[in-house]
């Protein structure tokens, strides 16, 4: 393969929810090119600007974009919050197929993000996000692979962001083990008012699509119980059929069953009490929501990206209700619970001196597969003792789908048997 120029100005682009240790991402990332005479350009608020480009639209310094330099970076690695903001706007929302790479309708978000891009002399683009973002990542480097060749090309460069963990490619995504901590001391507080109360806590923890974070917060914060996506599996597991709305014809449904899983709860309520604990925190992953039997899920709308709009639900709040009633109708006993969420506040949170080393290290690895390795549609990842690995982006997306594949966690891993290890001990 032809070497490729090397890039003479680059784009740095966050997208989706806010992550610990976002700021040493972008600032390594940054200085990384800045060092080497590359100019670096930050996108404010993600793909906000630039799916609005066009006539009467253009990008403007201070609000659409920034000049990233040196003095702007002072003291910035170990900083909260996103220097260059963020936002959820999908630019490839209509893309689903590679056939709709070929469709102008269909691409033209896509297009006015590349123009918007050039109108910048931008030559890289540094896309840090979830799977998502990642999705837009390949999307915008596949409908640049369509253009005539004479076009100018914008190499794109992927870092795994996500406190959910749940990212194939990469062990640990930054910002996780931060998020964890800061649920983890919420979650040990909670143990304290419970026990002072002879109460218990229901608390719903972020994680869409896998259980990582609600797993590592309940092993750090000594929850009694966790139940995630991975749980909905043999005797939790069942099924209904539902009529689609948009093909109006029967679809089955894998759903939970809502009463077991209940009874999972009072099993362990019953067996803390016999131990003399009349106290407990029990964490929910968010994503149990999608599970829920569609009487659940009436009135409750879908995001641009598809996912169920799960704050709608109030997941926590609607278990608590129906554990006070089960734990009643099988114990004959009442308890008093009382239900939570917890996540926004860890996204944010100063991030420990691990993740602002993992997030300087994957923020030097764009520089690295840049400008020193020659790479064009990779992931950046990092393994081992922090070493760094690029991922292309077809070994991370579906080809046909254009969808990438959620990392769960192994229900035969150490990991998830030690939180089953350490919660409340059930002996069947």
């Amino acid at each position: 393969m032809a070497t490729m120029p090397k890039p003479k100005k680059v784009a740095i682009l966050f997208a989706g929810g806010p992550a610990p240790a976002a700021n040493a991402v972008i600032s390594a990332a940054a200085v990384s090119f800045l060092r080497n005479g590359i100019q670096v350009v930050g996108i404010q608020h993600g793909y906000s600007s630039l799916v609005e480009y066009g006539p009467g639209h253009p990008l403007i310094e201070g609000k659409s974009y920034v000049k990233i330099d040196h003095p702007m970076l002072k003291r910035t690695r170990n900083s909260q919050g996103i220097m260059i903001g963020t936002a959820r706007t999908n630019p490839g929302k209509k893309v689903s197929d590679p056939r709709h790479l070929d469709d102008k309708e269909r691409t033209e978000p896509l297009r006015r993000v590349y123009d918007g891009l050039c109108s910048l002399g931008v030559d890289a683009l540094v896309s840090i996000g979830g799977d998502d973002t990642l999705k837009t990542a390949n999307k915008l480097k596949m409908y640049q692979d369509r253009l005539p060749d004479d076009a100018p090309r914008i190499r794109v460069v992927h870092l795994p962001k996500t406190i959910d963990n749940d990212y194939p490619g990469i062990d640990f995504t930054f910002g996780y083990f931060t998020a964890v901590h800061a649920l983890a001391e919420e979650m040990r507080n909670l143990i304290y008012d419970a026990d002072a109360a002879r109460s218990y806590f229901m608390v719903e923890c972020m994680g869409r699509s896998a259980g990582w974070l609600a797993y590592g917060a309940a092993i750090a914060g000594e929850a009694s119980l966790v139940i995630s996506v991975e749980d909905i599996t043999g005797e939790l597991r069942t099924q209904e059929t539902v009529v689609n709305p948009v093909t109006n014809k029967e679809e089955v449904r894998v759903i939970m069953d809502v009463d077991r899983v209940l009874d999972r709860m009072v099993q362990t309520i019953m067996t803390r009490r016999k131990e003399g604990k009349e106290y407990g925190v029990i964490v929910l992953a968010e994503g149990l929501a999608e599970f829920l039997p569609i009487r659940f899920l009436e009135g409750v709308g879908r995001d641009e990206h598809g996912h169920l709009k799960i704050a709608q639900i109030d997941l926590a709040k609607r278990a608590t209700r129906l554990l006070t009633k089960r734990f009643e109708e099988k114990t004959g006993q009442t308890i008093t619970v009382k239900g939570t969420q917890l996540g926004y506040e860890a996204r944010c949170a100063m991030p420990s001196a691990f993740d602002a080393i993992l997030g300087s290290q994957l923020g030097v690895g764009a520089y690295r597969a840049l400008v020193e390795e020659d790479l064009n549609g990779v992931m950046v990842s990092v393994k081992g003792q922090f070493e760094l690995e690029y991922v292309p982006f077809e070994r991370l997306i579906d080809p046909e789908t254009l969808v990438t594949v959620v990392r769960r966690i192994d229900r035969t891993s150490d990991f998830y048997r030690l939180a089953r290890f350490l919660e409340t001990y059930i002996n069947y």
